[in-house]
């Protein structure tokens, strides 16, 4: 269309030299009145065309209107017939909405593809090695980009180099439903991360270990992994325990502003950076929790049970219990023994780790003479949770 309206003016050009300027006049109104009803012609095929994958992401597939109109800017949709085509291949593979949702968000350029000679190889090979059906959508969801990522190259080798690697079929399965993404650029990210691992003295069964549990972990950007591993290894951590992995994945799930923000609660409530970082040594999880979970957990222990906040990052571990199921159930009943002096405050802590038989036993039954609602109370905080 556009090499055709190029022709039209250096035609109109030509004429316009060799005519009367009356006529020439008279072209000139025409082309006025013509060129820009042409290029509204074709503004509106590319009008029609831009409204038609915006209403389609959003009705069909899910997408808020920013992100339609976000990824209609690199995606066009004629027709409903290929998109229709895939998420309906999709839906007979057992993908849940949220699930399509999610693989058309992150792999939009999908809903334009022959999923037959595209994704149906892919999902064939998989189950050829093990892979059931129904975990077909998880191990896809966890890495969309294996469906625009090659088989034969990419896919099959990376899958033989870590069944090598752990010895079992099983063991990979279970780490691929976990994350798939390290079958991903795996000469540019997992491989070389394994390598340093092992140049910090990290025993081989402690990065197989890493690898099947938290899989994620190797395929962090090699200049990120690096900062990583030598930050781990200030903290003193030590490289031959798999405390050290745990310390790595951790980090490597986190931003610096994540940590920050959390650092931030925990300074709230006394700690200093050394208190931090010792609470870190002690259980790298203590980083995981939400702010709102570290904060309630800290008001708890400070506040209602009087535990001075510098003894706390010894018992890192007790703010990865389960606020309304452990802590809160177990602090009722300890604020009652202690009202009593039944209990000394230097074994509060130590307390939320008692496996339930144990506390039971030491908590609340061995004190039921002097105390006989504290069965009814800590039930009755347990039902609060359910």
């Amino acid at each position: 269309m556009f090499c055709f309206l190029r022709k039209i003016i250096l035609f109109r050009r030509h004429i316009i030299n060799t005519i009367s300027p009356s006529t020439s006049q008279q072209l000139l109104c025409f082309q006025s009145q013509c060129l820009p009803a042409t290029a509204r012609y074709c503004n509106s095929i590319s009008s029609s065309e831009h409204s038609f994958t915006v209403s389609y992401l959003i009705d069909t597939c899910g997408f808020s209107p920013k992100e339609a109109a976000g990824v209609s800017k690199y995606l066009s949709l004629e027709t409903r017939e290929k998109p229709d085509t895939v998420i309906n291949f999709l839906k007979n593979l057992g993908f849940s909405k949220s699930q399509i949702l999610r693989v058309t968000r992150r792999v939009p350029q999908c809903l334009r593809s022959h999923p037959e000679k595209t994704i149906l190889p892919k999902i064939e090979f998989f189950i050829s090695r093990g892979v059931s059906s129904s975990d077909i959508p998880k191990l896809l969801c966890s890495c969309p980009n294996i469906m625009k990522t090659s088989l034969n190259k990419q896919l099959i080798p990376s899958f033989d180099f870590f069944r090598d690697l752990f010895q079992s079929d099983d063991k990979l399965i279970k780490a691929l439903k976990s994350c798939s993404g390290i079958l991903i650029d795996i000469n540019t990210l997992a491989v070389p991360n394994m390598k340093l691992l092992r140049e910090v003295e990290v025993p081989e069964s402690n990065i197989i270990k890493l690898l099947q549990i938290y899989p994620k972990t190797v395929t962090t950007s090699t200049e990120k992994f690096n900062i990583i591993v030598e930050r781990v290894q200030e903290m003193g951590f030590d490289p031959l325990k798999f405390q050290f992995c745990i310390a790595v994945y951790v980090l490597s799930s986190l931003s610096k502003s994540t940590w920050s923000k959390k650092a931030k609660v925990y300074k709230k409530w006394g700690w200093s950076d050394n208190d931090i970082h010792a609470a870190f040594r002690s259980f790298p999880f203590c980083m995981k929790a939400s702010e709102d979970k570290i904060d309630a957990i800290m008001t708890i222990l400070v506040q209602k049970l009087g535990c001075p906040p510098s003894t706390i990052p010894t018992y890192a571990v007790v703010l990865s219990l389960s606020l309304n199921r452990r802590i809160v159930p177990r602090a009722s009943v300890i604020q009652v023994l202690l009202s009593k002096g039944l209990v000394k405050k230097e074994r509060l802590l130590s307390i939320f780790l008692y496996t339930e038989r144990v506390f039971l036993r030491r908590l609340v039954i061995s004190h039921e003479e002097e105390c006989s609602e504290l069965l009814k109370l800590y039930q009755a905080e347990l039902d609060l949770a359910r």
